[in-house]
């Protein structure tokens, strides 16, 4: 879907139907959306006369978000934040005085939502000029990745109870524990250069930003810090939960190595005087002595409760 809006000289606002219909006439500043575009409709984009190095970046969706600057205009390559299965999708954007054009090949709610700002002139978003709209809708993509850093955080701390109530499975929790760590990577591989890419775009003079318009995009890089802290917070987290589950795990190991470990040195010397009496020989003295067989008995029954003493003095039979 192609999707176009024009603001003309006297803040009227338009809806061509067609490219044509808008090149045709010159405006105040124009938004061009490409969303989730066919392959004809994204063959549309060339009509612009973007770089085709440009282009090209927009038709593959393997890019990481960078900003290109260019004689008349910058290209953005963003990166969105899917709620649902977590992970990042790109955005391209242009910018010019004139014109801010979008590609998408996913749904983009935070683009639908400044696209109905604009409709109602919301806070009067209509006379910020492109500027606005581009700030508009990268703060709106970068916003949607605080409630994903806030979910991973507090499943990291519902894991974190869990393991210290001594819950759950060592799989599940090792492969959820992965799972949130995976997530967060893809998080950090996203956030960083989007990070970068707003002290670039604040640090420019390409941009031509005024003091207000650097203000708010000051913002939002503030808001990419932040949320590079909470990553570098939970991925700690994550670190720490995994350590100590390991290390729970290898002390439980540990105590049922030392509970065998008893019942082996308890047995075997019972065991060995329960094979001397069962070697078959036909002239063992005890054989016939009327009380042997309770003899062998309480002779063992006092080396299982010295052993068995000696352990519970030593803290054996301590869990803790």
């Amino acid at each position: 879907m192609i999707r176009i809006m024009a603001m003309d000289e006297t803040g009227e606002l338009h809806y061509p139907k067609q490219i044509d219909d808008l090149l045709q006439k010159t405006w105040n500043w124009y938004w061009v959306d490409f969303s989730t575009p066919t392959p004809d409709e994204a063959q549309e984009l060339e009509r612009f006369s973007f770089h085709p190095l440009a282009v090209k970046d927009c038709y593959y969706y393997t890019q990481k978000p960078k900003l290109d600057y260019y004689d008349d205009y910058q290209f953005f390559v963003l990166q969105a934040m899917n709620q649902t299965n977590y992970q990042a999708e790109e955005v391209d954007l242009f910018i010019s005085p004139t014109f801010v054009l979008t590609f998408h090949y996913d749904p983009r709610p935070e683009i639908d939502i400044i696209w109905e700002r604009l409709c109602v002139n919301e806070e009067g978003i209509r006379n910020r000029g492109t500027h606005g709209i581009t700030y508009k809708i990268i703060d709106k993509l970068v916003d949607n990745y605080f409630p994903v850093a806030q979910n991973m955080e507090d499943q990291l701390t519902e894991f974190e109870a869990h393991i210290l109530n001594q819950r759950g499975t060592s799989h599940h929790f090792m492969r959820e524990i992965f799972r949130i760590r995976g997530h967060l990577l893809d998080l950090r591989m996203a956030i960083w250069p989007m990070r970068d890419l707003l002290y670039r775009t604040l640090n420019s003079h390409r941009m031509l930003l005024s003091a207000e318009e650097r203000f708010y995009y000051s913002d939002i890089h503030d808001h990419l810090i932040k949320l590079a802290g909470m990553i570098e917070s939970s991925g700690a987290l994550a670190n720490d939960i995994r350590d100590h589950y390991l290390s729970v795990n290898s002390h439980r190991m540990n105590l049922h190595m030392m509970t065998l470990t008893i019942i082996t040195v308890i047995f075997m010397p019972l065991t060995f005087i329960a094979g001397i009496y069962g070697m078959n020989f036909k002239y063992m003295p005890e054989l016939e002595w009327k009380y042997g067989y309770f003899a062998v008995l309480l002779i063992m029954l006092v080396i299982g409760l010295i052993l068995f003493y000696n352990f519970k003095r030593k803290g054996w039979f301590n869990s803790d």
